[in-house]
């Protein structure tokens, strides 16, 4: 078994505790937190004991699960990777871009295996949709979310888009040529709602959409590609392909057949609704850490696709406050 340590017993945490305990390869030795009210509540529901330092934690397990605000990041998993423990560190990777790169330098001086908390990758729906995908030349995204004062203390970008940028940079494999973006401070001093274009080396186009006040909650991606489109819908847990296939043999009642010209010939389009297996994506992701650890092979959401993901979230965002200046300019 696996010694393994949270720090951070908040709302995610005690969703990352309740997880742990259901993996039999973990033994969860303990916890840390600096919130007494969260010490308190942790306890009481799950019986686990609390380290007086963050230090004593470290030192009492292999593994380091940090689960606390974004600010302590970085400070978190600097000590436990200098201790020489692996580390799951919770999206985004660090607060800054400077502070995710120097978490790289110490992963390859101490040899540890990091995973990052982009827990969408294991979302069930986008596990069925994974071998559809080819080169999705299109991409489209939709991620709302209904009104909700906890997170307004970051832009809607880092909080909310942010999945969706590393679900794109995952199924895309491309580097980023262009980033169009613009947003809008409704509540609060950062953007609440986000669109973005983003124009790969490859020829791809994706478009992703956020809002932290919108009407309803949607989590949908679209993807299209050569004879195929795929849908994937993270909050219902539902996938869709629709493709076409070249027609053959007698039409039947129901087929949809569609006529390209003498020189494409008729195709049939084909509706697939790929099986979706019910999973909790938290503890899949935590389970696929620890067997990265025990098979000494590479996490499925390395340290450097969390860097990736935050650099160009970073770069959406300055694109965003550019055009922002630009336009109070003209209003001005």
């Amino acid at each position: 078994m696996l010694k393994i340590g949270v720090i951070g017993a908040g709302h995610l945490g005690k969703i990352h505790i309740k997880c742990i305990q259901q993996i039999s390869a973990y033994e969860l030795v303990g916890c840390y937190d600096v919130d007494e009210k969260s010490i308190v509540s942790a306890q009481e529901q799950f019986q686990v004991p609390f380290y007086a330092t963050m230090e004593e934690l470290i030192d009492a397990v292999e593994v380091i699960d940090i689960v606390t605000p974004t600010l302590a990041h970085f400070d978190c998993a600097k000590k436990a990777i200098e201790k020489g423990k692996h580390v799951f560190i919770e999206k985004p990777v660090t607060n800054t871009v400077e502070e995710a790169e120097a978490l790289l330098e110490l992963v390859h001086k101490y040899k540890v295996k990091v995973q990052v908390g982009h827990v969408e990758r294991f979302n069930p729906a986008y596990v069925a949709a994974l071998p559809q995908l080819g080169q999705p030349m299109f991409i489209e995204t939709h991620r709302l979310a209904q009104f909700n004062p906890r997170g307004l203390d970051v832009p809607v970008v880092l909080d909310l888009m942010i999945h969706d940028i590393d679900i794109i940079l995952h199924a895309v494999q491309s580097e980023v040529k262009e980033i169009a973006a613009n947003g809008v401070n409704v509540v609060a001093d950062t953007p609440d709602i986000a669109n973005v274009r983003l124009t790969f080396a490859n020829g791809c186009v994706a478009n992703l959409t956020t809002s932290r006040i919108a009407v309803k909650n949607m989590r949908k991606s679209r993807f299209f590609q050569k004879d195929a489109y795929i849908s994937v819908d993270f909050l219902e847990k539902k996938t869709e392909v629709v493709r076409m296939k070249k027609a053959t043999g007698e039409e039947g009642p129901f087929s949809m057949i569609i006529d390209l010209g003498a020189a494409k010939g008729k195709k049939e389009i084909i509706f697939e609704n790929p099986k979706i297996s019910p999973s909790n994506a938290i503890q899949e992701e935590l389970e696929s850490f620890l067997k990265a650890i025990e098979q000494n092979s590479t996490p499925l959401v390395p340290l450097e696709d969390g860097v990736k993901t935050l650099r160009l979230a970073y770069d959406i965002l300055e694109t965003i406050q550019k055009n922002q200046q630009e336009i109070n300019l003209e209003l001005s």
